[in-house]
């Protein structure tokens, strides 16, 4: 039961941001906050996984990971369900718009690149509990080590004011590098998770 769980969050995860990717290029905003929603979902679910499979001499990077990927959830899932209800329907007056719509780059564009930046440490703590005996082992445990790296960047753009809402397609570009190195890593914990299973 739990590695399909893990095996359920990495597909989850993988479907999302193919299609969170898929809907930036044609810019349909609607869909890329709606999956987002459901990636944080499958990355609890998949960190989940990780951290139960952890040896007891990993259980604290383990934890670690567990906290950061259950903050990150909270951030994003009020960020999206806010763009896609209170955003969406235009209940809100001109200063609450400043703040929580996305494409203002405001307050909740920055919760949103925070929320990432926790999401990036969590996958670095849970990188260093896996004991890679496999070439797809190894794979899997550089690329969330490594992606770890990202929570410098979400944490200091947003103080540096880099985006604008002009900055549309430079943002696409960046996050489409996002996805093509998010995916696979996805797709790795996917096959980690079913070898378990057999």
């Amino acid at each position: 039961m739990n590695q399909k769980i893990g095996m359920a969050g990495s597909l989850i995860s993988s479907i999302s941001v193919a299609l969170f990717a898929v809907f930036m290029l044609i810019a349909f905003n609607f869909g890329s906050f709606f999956v987002c929603i459901f990636l944080a979902l499958g990355f609890v679910l998949m960190i989940s996984t990780f951290a139960h499979e952890s040896e007891p001499d990993r259980k604290a990077a383990a934890n670690v990971a567990l906290i950061f990927a259950a903050v990150y959830c909270v951030m994003i899932l009020l960020v999206y369900f806010a763009q896609t209800t209170s955003v969406r329907l235009d209940s809100l007056n001109e200063q609450a718009i400043q703040l929580i719509d996305y494409s203002k780059s405001g307050l909740y564009f920055n919760y949103d690149l925070l929320g990432y930046g926790l999401m990036a440490l969590s996958t670095f703590f849970i990188g260093l509990t896996i004991r890679a005996n496999t070439k797809a082992d190894k794979w899997l445990k550089w690329l969330l080590i490594l992606h770890g790296a990202f929570f410098i960047p979400c944490l200091i753009v947003p103080m540096l004011g880099i985006f604008s809402s002009d900055g549309y397609w430079t943002g696409v570009i960046v996050l489409e590098f996002w996805c093509a190195y998010f995916i696979p890593l996805c797709i790795l914990s996917y096959v980690h998770f079913k070898k378990r299973t057999e």
